[in-house]
C-alpha cells in the first residue's frame, strides 16, 4: 500500500484492449499492455505485451515478456522473452534473450553478457608476448 504519496511498485499497471495511448509512459512497477502505445515506455519492472498489444517507439525495462507486436528499439536489463505469437521489428539490447519457436524477429540484437572462452586476437597476441 502506498503511503505519503509514495508509488506502490507492487501493483501492475494495465492498458486494456481498445485503449490507444500516444505519448510517453513511465512506471516504477510492472505494466501489461493489451492495447496500443505509440511513444516511449520506461518501466523499472516487467513489461508484458499481450497477443493483442501493439507498441511503436522505444522500450526501456528490466524484464519483458512479449506475445504481441512491437515496432521498437527495446533495451532490457535482464531477460527478454519472445513468445511464439510475438512479432518484433527493431533493435534489441538485452542481457539474456529467450525466443520460442514461431516468434518473428527482424532487426539487430546485442547481448550484454560476456561470452566465456572466446578470446579476441589482441588478447592472444598479448599472451604470446608475455609467455
Amino acid at each position: 500500500m502506498a503511503r505519503n504519496n509514495e508509488a506502490d511498485t507492487s501493483s501492475i499497471n494495465i492498458i486494456r484492449q481498445g485503449t490507444d495511448i500516444i505519448g510517453d509512459v513511465t512506471c516504477k512497477g510492472d505494466i501489461r499492455i493489451d492495447g496500443k502505445l505509440k511513444g516511449t515506455l520506461n518501466c523499472e519492472g516487467r513489461v508484458v505485451v499481450g497477443q493483442g498489444g501493439l507498441i511503436e517507439g522505444t522500450i526501456n525495462c528490466n524484464n519483458a515478456d512479449i506475445s504481441g507486436s512491437l515496432k521498437v528499439n527495446i533495451t532490457v536489463k535482464e531477460l527478454l522473452t519472445l513468445k511464439s505469437s510475438s512479432n518484433l521489428v527493431g533493435d534489441i539490447s538485452t542481457n539474456k534473450l529467450q525466443i520460442e519457436p514461431g516468434a518473428n524477429f527482424s532487426g539487430n540484437c546485442k547481448m550484454g553478457a560476456v561470452v566465456k572462452g572466446i578470446e579476441s586476437s589482441s588478447d592472444r597476441k598479448q599472451q604470446e608476448k608475455t609467455a
